[in-house]
């Protein structure tokens, strides 16, 4: 059955690798505590609230998150509401487990003049990896678009002539995302030398590649933010995700409306973006503090 589920996942609802990965591995440790390690005797239509209770209860007693604790009750609830819509069960026992209260960070992200700086620096653009790299980098903030649009983005949805492209979002959901002159003369400098430097470059679908023709994956992508970042700037984290909090907090400063930045990062509710609100509010009250002559005067 999780198997099936998987498979429902991946080919109906065109979920990403990284979810499906995650989906996959909550349901079978939860399945492997259920049989006591003998998985293919689950029998999916017997199991009780308490049952799944008996886990969560072992988890939260491993010292695991509460935000964790919430994707393992999701996992099961999605699999739950699978039997019941494809394989006729009549109960979800997982609607009735209680998520975990998770705090609601706000997001991280870099500060405007830390990542010019970064961006600003010289690049070697005869080194194919360098050039590639700080491409990654510059197309990640300058669109806003999530590390697995990018990996996935194809040469052929990048119109350098319109400065726009098209990527493919979140459940096969695609929408245009416009781009300035900087990332349209890198990318115009990346393909020149990917065309030089890459096996057969015409047979290449996808825009970001190895040098031996092959596409980029997730990882490559997170550490070329990685390496680029660390020790640059005072954000607690430096990863893809960030470039893209990066653009939106950005956008909004600079006078960007809340509806614009929604449709550019394919949020669906614009409840999602609203968060960066609260982003630009701490930028304001923060360089208020630093600038205002009374906002550290004591009486």
């Amino acid at each position: 059955m999780i198997s099936s589920f998987i498979t429902y996942l991946q080919c109906e609802l065109n979920y990403s690798a990284h979810t499906v990965d995650a989906y996959r591995h909550d349901l079978e440790e939860w399945a492997c505590f259920a049989t006591s390690g003998n998985m293919d005797e689950l029998d999916a239509a017997s199991v009780t609230v308490s049952d799944l209770r008996l886990w969560i209860a072992a988890l939260a007693q491993k010292g695991l998150s509460p935000l964790s604790l919430r994707r393992k009750v999701q996992s099961l609830r999605a699999f739950f509401r699978y039997l019941m819509r494809c394989h006729g069960a009549t109960h979800n026992p997982a609607s009735d487990l209680t998520l975990a209260k998770t705090p609601k960070p706000l997001p991280v992200y870099i500060r405007q003049n830390e990542l010019e700086t970064i961006l600003d620096e010289a690049t070697d653009y005869d080194d194919f990896d360098q050039l590639r790299n700080r491409l990654i980098l510059l197309m990640l903030y300058s669109t806003g678009m999530r590390c697995s649009e990018l990996t996935g983005l194809q040469t052929h949805n990048i119109d350098l002539n319109r400065s726009e492209l098209k990527v493919l979002g979140k459940r096969n959901k695609e929408r245009i995302i416009p781009f300035g002159s900087e990332l349209a003369n890198m990318i115009n400098a990346y393909l020149t030398l990917r065309k030089q430097t890459v096996p057969q470059p015409d047979t290449v679908k996808e825009f970001f590649v190895r040098k031996n023709g092959l596409p980029i994956y997730r990882k490559l992508a997170y550490n070329a933010v990685h390496q680029a970042l660390a020790g640059r700037t005072n954000a607690t984290r430096q990863s893809p995700h960030t470039l893209r909090h990066s653009c939106a907090s950005d956008l909004l400063n600079n006078g960007a409306d809340l509806f614009s930045v929604q449709k550019l990062l394919g949020h669906q509710s614009l409840a999602t973006t609203q968060i960066y609100t609260h982003i630009t509010y701490r930028e304001l009250k923060n360089n208020y503090e630093l600038a205002h002559p009374r906002a550290h005067k004591k009486r």
